[in-house]
């Protein structure tokens, strides 16, 4: 590709990759604890409801998994392909860590799914329901692993360098890093809001369109009470995470504020809206609420926000897609919030079913928690620039001696065969969404209907 070198394209089908994968995990694991939820409900109050939702989005949470389990694959493949100078420094600590996921995690889901999704009428009901929540444990400790490896390139600790390579020698510092339970904790509630918005935005569909049933109001009253819940919880934990970026990433905070230049005396106001300028080092166009910025992030109205000048050029982020990254997650985020008191006030006023507005709305919002979560990782990643291990090695070692034409060629399968695979699986999965729900017949072998 022109005009690009071999680092540029390999950062490019770095983040093609795993923005492809990270949506496929993101629903996997808020459906994996839905399906718990409902069989769970199901086997408390016999209400066939549950046991259609349950039948219904398994179909759903099966193609999300297949999806997900592939290009997961392909990203485990990069560390050594083209990302070899870093698998060889930061390998002995990052190999564990997805080696301990693939053991404890991906061999638990992979144990129990098939009982879940084939044993429905083969087992019993408590092995039954038993399988479905060690899937939706697979799936939360899958995410354990994983931020755990990633955290501790964002703030790496536990460890030694010796010959140009990590050694570590404090596993549970290495686990446990100063940013692994904000990052786990704000990348899980993500995941739950994404899928609430899905299973939120599935059922408007369709009593939009008139199909309208119990069970369909059960899945929307359901998805609603976990937005009201869950939002206004990721916007708190959100804010412990930022003031811990604060602390060990001040110029990622720095970026994500647009802030270039702070003067004696002065609170940090907060840019709302701008232009950030990586040349002219200055954020054009900017609209400023005074002290905000200080009042957020140091709980202050005198002290000042790091700002992107006080870091060496070739030590800073690139501002403008940080600034405006972080800006699509927390617009997102706020219009999440409203969602769910709008739902709470059409609960009280007996309209949550009947609202067209707010049926369209939901609908709207349905991609609304898979674009908040690829703009937060874009934050956090493209924030951490230029290093791959935050202040021990840079992006440009880590990156293997290809050439522009190897990587251009690699860049353009991927896009292809991403959009052919990928594609024709989404298809599939709307294709599921818009058949609606199944009819359950009872098993005519089983007295109890399983």
């Amino acid at each position: 590709m022109p005009g690009l070198n071999a680092l540029e394209l390999a950062r490019i089908q770095f983040a093609f990759t795993v923005s492809f994968h990270i949506i496929f995990p993101a629903i996997t694991i808020g459906l994996a604890s839905f399906l718990a939820v409902l069989e769970g409900l199901w086997l408390k109050t016999r209400n066939t409801d549950y046991k259609t939702l349950y039948h219904f989005w398994s179909k759903i949470f099966a193609v999300n998994f297949g999806m997900g389990v592939v290009s997961g694959l392909v990203m485990a493949y990069q560390f050594g392909t083209n990302w070899s100078f870093f698998s060889d420094f930061a390998g002995s600590i990052t190999g564990p860590l997805l080696v301990y996921e693939v053991l404890t995690a991906f061999f638990l889901e992979a144990g129990f799914l098939g009982v879940m999704l084939f044993g429905w009428h083969r087992v019993g009901e408590k092995l039954h329901f038993f399988s479905t929540c060690m899937v939706a444990l697979g799936t939360v400790i899958s995410t354990f692993w994983i931020l755990a490896s990633n955290s501790w390139m964002q703030t790496p600790q536990g460890h030694e360098i010796i010959n140009n390579q990590v050694v570590p020698v404090d596993w549970f510092a290495v686990i446990f890093n100063p940013s692994f339970p904000y990052r786990l904790l704000h990348m899980g509630t993500a995941a739950f809001l994404a899928s609430a918005f899905f299973i939120a935005a599935s059922a408007a569909w369709h009593l939009l369109k008139g199909n309208d049933s119990s069970a369909m109001r059960k899945m929307l009253s359901m998805a609603m009470w976990m937005i009201l819940i869950i939002a206004p919880l990721q916007a708190i934990i959100g804010d412990m995470h930022g003031l811990n970026t604060l602390k060990h990433q001040p110029a990622k905070v720095a970026a994500m504020e647009g802030h270039w230049e702070n003067h004696p005396g002065e609170a940090t106001p907060l840019i709302l809206f701008g232009i950030p300028n990586q040349e002219a080092e200055e954020t054009r166009y900017a609209i400023k609420i005074p002290y905000l910025a200080s009042l957020i992030l140091t709980h202050s109205l005198d002290k000042q926000v790091p700002a992107l000048k006080e870091f060496p050029p070739e030590d800073r982020p690139n501002a403008f897609m940080v600034f405006w990254s972080f800006r699509i997650m927390v617009g997102l985020g706020i219009l999440m919030i409203l969602a769910g008191v709008w739902g709470l006030w059409l609960r009280h006023k007996k309209r949550l079913y009947e609202n067209p507005l707010f049926l369209r709305f939901m609908l709207l919002m349905a991609p609304s928690g898979l674009i908040a979560i690829l703009a937060g990782w874009f934050t956090t990643e493209i924030g951490r620039q230029p290093w791959v291990v935050y202040g021990l090695m840079r992006t440009k070692d880590a990156v293997s001696a290809h050439g522009e034409i190897h990587m251009s060629i690699s860049l353009l399968i991927f896009f292809v065969v991403y959009g052919a695979v990928f594609g024709v699986g989404y298809a599939y999965m709307m294709k599921l969404i818009r058949k609606g729900l199944p009819q359950i017949v009872p098993n005519k072998e089983s007295a109890n209907g399983y």
